[in-house]
């Protein structure tokens, strides 16, 4: 074998290496919600979870044992990553999903600004000198808004309705798309002229993740009290609760457009690319769209942290992201 030949072998198999599951007892943590059992199998953070005899199980209502964790219910836990790619727990929560701290407040926000989007037609931003900016036509109905609505309807997780979710095309040269905490989707119509279902399943996927796994309102939690006290809005007084509602659907509205506009952070755009893939997979789209997508991201935006479009904000960078996907569908996907 020459030596041309030799280094080419060892780069085949530095990248087969790479791309293997974990080794089996390595520690790691799940943190999301229960979307399909398979056997003894639970689907938890995308992730496939087992359950260890020597487990230490804590459960609330319905749920009684790892066996009974109702679908939708909130599970945190840790475990090993074995063999397979699956994670044997050894440790699990699970709890029904309620409301929490702020939950309505952001709910409320995204519902005023799409019924504001709604009447004016169009998608519209604050600008920095105060006016209102235009982001593009809002389309309702029409080829374009079916077509999303169908591939939405196939990725929504089985304890969640799909009339729960709106979907709404915008006019735009940006590839982006964006889901909110009160089920609303928009699509750029270039993002979906330019992708196959495949690849607009895996966008899809990524932004539902964040609705379903409620990355708005989590984020805005751990930012809220720190703003409020910035405004003035806390405080004992029972004179104050409505300057602190104002302020909060206030922030709540701001939170959501930089969202829109810069992404969420690294962990919860991570979960989003996890969970959203297998949301893609249960659907019965192709996977594999999802890195050879990122390379499309890579070359139209370049290989950087920041754009204009919901992939990128605080997070790796595009290559990255895809050598992420690569081995998320080696351990999970084979």
């Amino acid at each position: 074998m020459s030596i041309r030949s030799s280094v080419i072998a060892l780069v085949v198999i530095l990248a087969a290496t790479a791309l293997r599951p974990a080794a089996q007892d390595a520690s790691v943590s799940f943190n999301g919600y229960a979307e399909w059992r398979k056997g003894d199998v639970l689907i938890v953070d995308g992730q496939r979870v087992q359950w260890s005899p020597k487990g230490k199980f804590k459960g609330n209502k319905d749920a009684k044992s790892f066996k009974t964790v109702p679908l939708g219910y909130e599970v945190t836990g840790k475990g090993t990553r074995q063999t397979d790619g699956s994670i044997m727990a050894v440790q699990m929560e699970a709890k029904p999903n309620g409301n929490a701290l702020f939950e309505p407040d952001v709910k409320k926000a995204t519902a005023d600004m799409e019924a504001q989007w709604l009447k004016a037609g169009h998608i519209v931003e604050p600008a920095s000198d105060g006016k209102e900016k235009d982001g593009g036509r809002l389309h309702t109905n029409g080829r374009d808004v079916e077509r999303v609505r169908g591939v939405v309807n196939r990725l929504v997780p089985p304890y969640l309705e799909p009339a729960g979710f709106r979907t709404y095309v915008v006019e735009n040269k940006d590839w982006n798309a964006f889901a909110c905490a009160n089920g609303m989707i928009v699509v750029n119509d270039s993002l979906l002229h330019d992708t196959n279902d495949d690849e607009l399943a895996v966008v899809l996927g990524h932004e539902l993740t964040h609705a379903t796994h409620e990355h708005s309102r989590k984020e805005f939690k751990n930012s809220m009290l720190v703003q409020l006290l910035a405004v003035g809005a806390v405080g004992g007084a029972a004179a104050s609760d409505s300057k602190k509602t104002a302020a909060v659907v206030g922030l709540a509205s701001m939170f959501t457009l930089m969202a829109y506009k810069n992404g969420y952070s690294r962990g919860a755009e991570d979960q989003a690319d996890r969970v959203g893939l297998r949301y893609v997979y249960e659907a019965g789209y192709d996977v594999h769209q999802g890195p050879l997508l990122w390379g499309r991201f890579a070359k139209k935006y370049g290989d950087q942290n920041q754009a204009v479009n919901f992939f990128f904000g605080d997070h790796s960078v595009a290559s990255a992201r895809q050598k992420n996907l690569e081995r998320e569908i080696a351990m999970n996907y084979r």
